[in-house]
């Protein structure tokens, strides 16, 4: 590499590892092979199924419940052995931190990387969702205090990137953190900024998030966020709304001139990112604005050094809400309207696998 090659990807990060748990996809793999096919896995239930779960049949027989959502499969599975936990201590972990172990392990394996035989400095910027659900069956079965701790440490979501830092020997900055749906993306964003500024030589970022009982619906309220037939459709003349889903999903990341040199695959390049808040310059708190959108895409093309002219797709939020997607679809507009190009497709994963939350 020529000297002005490396300085040009002197800030450049590179992806050179991914893990996920998706609905109707158990590996990336599966998850790309969907999206090329056009499927989407967001799960159809039965009454007996959602009976089953535990949903009364006075909310399921509502005209209005409706009967959807994205679910990971295989959540009840976890080599418990592997990880080093025992069986009993394994079956009372939340199923989001056994997930997390599994994906954190796959994507530093991906990357060439052994845990706790590396000895890189790996930085673990992590979200998950409240399991409330989940928390409240394990506790019912504690009948003593020693059990109960036990049971809050296993399930207590800030401690999800701290306890897989510990069981995979990760010696680098370890942030639970928690900022919504935006929760993965503010991630990888702070973990590139943990590379960068020299806390850490290698970072694993992303989010889970499982909500039980897992087959389950909701009750649709005309003018809310989730749609009134359990499909999600961004930026279409029949969007009325969101489903939501279940998921996982975590990258590695590497300082992009040491992935060439140590020839990582690199799956993709991160050359910028950006975060801020609308404050109160907006309708109301759950009302995005169009200035503060606006504003954030600019200054992360303004970081990347890049210009609207050169990008010719953007993955969006595209939740398919009537208040969410104009907003977004007019801050887009108003960054990428220039006269040199004239077009720049839009997509949104959320219509193949739902709105998977803090994923």
């Amino acid at each position: 590499m020529t000297a002005k090659n490396k300085n040009s990807c002197s800030n450049d990060i590179a992806i050179i590892g991914m893990s996920g748990r998706f609905p109707g996809a158990d590996t990336i793999h599966e998850f790309w092979q969907n999206l090329v096919e056009g499927r989407e896995t967001i799960s159809r239930f039965t009454n007996q199924e959602l009976q089953e779960a535990g949903i009364q049949p006075s909310e399921y027989k509502n005209p209005k419940y409706v009967k959807a959502k994205g679910i990971v499969p295989n959540t009840d599975k976890f080599d418990a052995n592997f990880f080093g936990y025992p069986p009993k201590e394994a079956e009372k972990m939340d199923p989001q931190f056994r997930i997390m172990h599994e994906c954190c392990w796959e994507a530093l394996e991906q990357g060439g990387y052994v845990p706790n035989a590396s000895s890189e400095s790996v930085g673990l910027y992590l979200g998950a969702n409240e399991n409330h659900e989940w928390l409240q069956r394990v506790v019912a079965r504690t009948t003593n205090s020693t059990e109960f701790y036990d049971a809050f440490v296993l399930n207590q979501r800030d401690y999800i990137a701290t306890r897989i830092s510990y069981n995979l020997n990760l010696q680098g900055p370890s942030f639970t953190l928690l900022s919504a749906c935006s929760t993965s993306l503010v991630a990888v964003h702070l973990a590139c900024e943990g590379i960068r500024n020299g806390s850490c030589s290698l970072a694993l970022a992303g989010g889970v998030s499982l909500t039980y009982p897992a087959k389950s619906g909701y009750l649709y309220q005309e003018g809310f966020m989730v749609s009134s037939d359990g499909h999600c459709r961004s930026f279409d003349a029949q969007a009325d709304g969101t489903v939501f889903g279940d998921g996982a999903g975590v990258v590695l990341l590497k300082p992009l001139h040491q992935a060439l040199q140590d020839n990582d695959i690199v799956y993709a390049v991160i050359k910028g990112s950006a975060v801020n808040n609308d404050g109160n310059g907006k309708a109301g708190f759950t009302a995005p604005s169009v200035e503060g959108q606006t504003q954030v895409i600019q200054a992360a093309q303004k970081k990347a050094g890049v210009t609207p002219e050169s990008i010719g797709y953007v993955e969006t939020h595209g939740t398919g809400t009537l208040l969410g997607d104009p907003v977004e679809f007019n801050a887009l507009n108003q960054v990428f309207n220039t006269s040199v190009r004239n077009s720049c497709f839009l997509g949104s994963l959320k219509t193949n696998v739902g709105h998977l939350n803090i994923a």
